[in-house]
């Protein structure tokens, strides 16, 4: 599709400490928090995104759909930035009524619960052609893009802390469902009377819930090209996984890459070499058919994260993929306090690396400190809080 809209759903954490203690705030506290603004069910925001409680009562905010990548991570971070309000809002109530207590929100992807809020991501695809066929082409590529786009978590396993590239991982039950409400699944498909005529609206459900803007961009971007090469009818191996629930599995706890699956033919390949793959394709594809300046950054980031991760140096993308600024931001505080991985204390930073309050998450101070790449101005995140899309560039949140 050459006007290709996406779309975000990210479903958020709400954590409250009480006498010092923290623990995944109840129902009655999410709906106290964001009951007001979402009393009526669905809250349709100035943006065209909107604001609504899911049926365990996580918030959870929906973008418009974006004719752009760049428009999508605007329009995430602006969801942000609402969610941000609300709870500051939340706050001050708490503090004029006398309650004690702090109260964070996390944009994560495991709460201390052990929860998957996660996120969905949308796209418009093609109705023509078999969708069998695209299911086959993505699955592969989406099982292992979690190496250049997860963002990362530390596990605690039966044989100790592991650090995985994604929590999602472990929640995702199978490899594609006709509805979006089924448990889990990676992908799924919806036909609505509202889409175009001659198009569908994908839904991936596999993705981790990025803080980093670059990230956003890479995994948005990068699925955007296989998908337009699915389309076109492009020649690409058969890299069909003999289980691609058992494959999400073994990518996401290994960092390296390195870790063997299975394809449905017999051979065992890592998730680097089906990410190159994927990228060389994808660049064989735009030089053919043309690459737009956004195209041409994520396929060089793209390129330059599977070198790095590829070579076991990190250092040259620990400032744009999740996954690795994590990583690294949980090597240096292990270091400096002389802790295991399994502390409790790493599994807290973990989590405060998502905390979208500006002053107190880990991300975000990285961010004032001018340690992460930013893709998306501050001015334009403020704006699309209240104003869409460019016009003709965007669908009302769904």
């Amino acid at each position: 599709m050459d006007n290709r809209s996406f779309g975000l759903t990210n479903r958020y954490s709400v954590v409250c400490a009480v006498d010092g203690r923290w623990q995944s705030a109840p129902e009655e506290v999410a709906r106290r928090l964001f009951g007001a603004a979402v009393s009526g069910g669905d809250v349709l925001l100035g943006n065209g995104g909107r604001l609504r409680l899911d049926v365990v009562s996580q918030p959870e905010y929906v973008t418009p759909e974006c004719g752009s990548v760049l428009d999508l991570v605007v329009h995430d971070k602006a969801g942000e930035r609402i969610l941000e309000g609300l709870l500051a809002d939340a706050g001050q109530r708490l503090r004029d009524e006398g309650t004690a207590g702090e109260i964070s929100l996390f944009k994560s992807n495991a709460d201390p619960a052990g929860s998957s809020p996660g996120r969905q991501e949308t796209y418009l695809v093609g109705r023509r052609g078999d969708f069998g066929r695209l299911a086959d082409i993505l699955i592969p590529f989406l099982v292992t893009r979690q190496i250049i786009c997860g963002t990362g978590s530390v596990r605690q396993t039966p044989r100790g802390a592991v650090y995985c590239l994604s929590r999602r991982a472990d929640h995702t039950g199978r490899g594609l469902a006709s509805a979006a409400m089924r448990p889990r699944p990676l992908i799924s498909t919806r036909d609505e009377a509202r889409t175009a005529a001659g198009v569908r609206r994908l839904y991936i459900s596999v993705g981790d819930g990025t803080m980093s803007e670059t990230t956003t961009l890479l995994k948005a971007g990068a699925t955007d090209l296989v998908l337009r090469m699915a389309e076109d009818g492009a020649v690409l191996p058969d890299l069909t996984l003999d289980n691609p629930v058992r494959a999400i599995g073994t990518v996401s706890r290994d960092i390296t890459g390195r870790s063997l699956v299975r394809l449905a033919d017999g051979r065992e390949v890592s998730a680097l070499d089906i990410q190159r793959e994927y990228l060389v394709r994808a660049s064989d594809f735009t030089d053919q058919h043309g690459a737009d300046a956004v195209s041409r950054r994520v396929l060089g980031l793209w390129e330059r994260a599977l070198a790095a991760i590829g070579a076991g140096n990190l250092d040259g993308i620990a400032r744009e993929i999740d996954w690795v600024i994590k990583y690294q931001l949980l090597e240096r505080y292990r270091a400096r306090h002389d802790l295991p991985l399994s502390a409790s204390e790493v599994a807290w930073a973990d989590l405060a690396y998502h905390d979208v309050r500006r002053a107190h998450g880990r991300y975000y101070l990285l961010q004032r400190d001018g340690a992460v790449e930013r893709t998306a101005r501050d001015i334009d995140i403020f704006e699309a809080k209240t104003v869409p899309p460019p016009a003709g560039r965007y669908r009302q949140a769904g």
